[in-house]
């Protein structure tokens, strides 16, 4: 993980990254929570259980390169075979782009387990 991101944004670009993350997250859960209220069939449920499991991983900010690629690869798939609203299918998508490639932030568990570590050399005795 670290080679892919020499840095976790911090500051502003950090809390946009983590808001990004949210939102995504958030409205994966949400669409596929409904998807499977109203069709709970077997067939049905693998494509929104996958979201789900996509919206936590994003929301939380673990393993982002590969779940933003998938979502950006599950969403911009469902384009073409007019799934609901194109327009949001395309924005998901793009999102999920963005994030495999920019990374999850500073706020994210990616950082806390893949990032840089600052180790502190014991303070000699007098």
């Amino acid at each position: 993980m670290r080679r892919l991101f020499s840095t976790f944004a911090r500051g502003r670009p950090g809390v946009g990254l983590l808001l990004l993350r949210l939102v995504v997250g958030i409205g994966l859960i949400w669409c596929a929570g409904e998807k499977l209220h109203r069709e709970p069939s077997f067939q049905v449920t693998v494509l929104p259980v996958t979201a789900i499991g996509l919206g936590v991983l994003l929301m939380i900010g673990l393993w982002t390169p590969l779940a933003g690629t998938l979502v950006a690869v599950i969403e911009l798939c469902k384009f073409p075979l007019k799934l609901g609203d194109p327009s949001a299918h395309i924005l998901v998508g793009t999102i999920g782009a963005a994030l495999a490639l920019l990374g999850p932030g500073l706020w994210s568990v990616d950082a806390r387990i893949y990032g840089w570590k600052r180790i502190d050399p014991p303070s000699p005795k007098s």
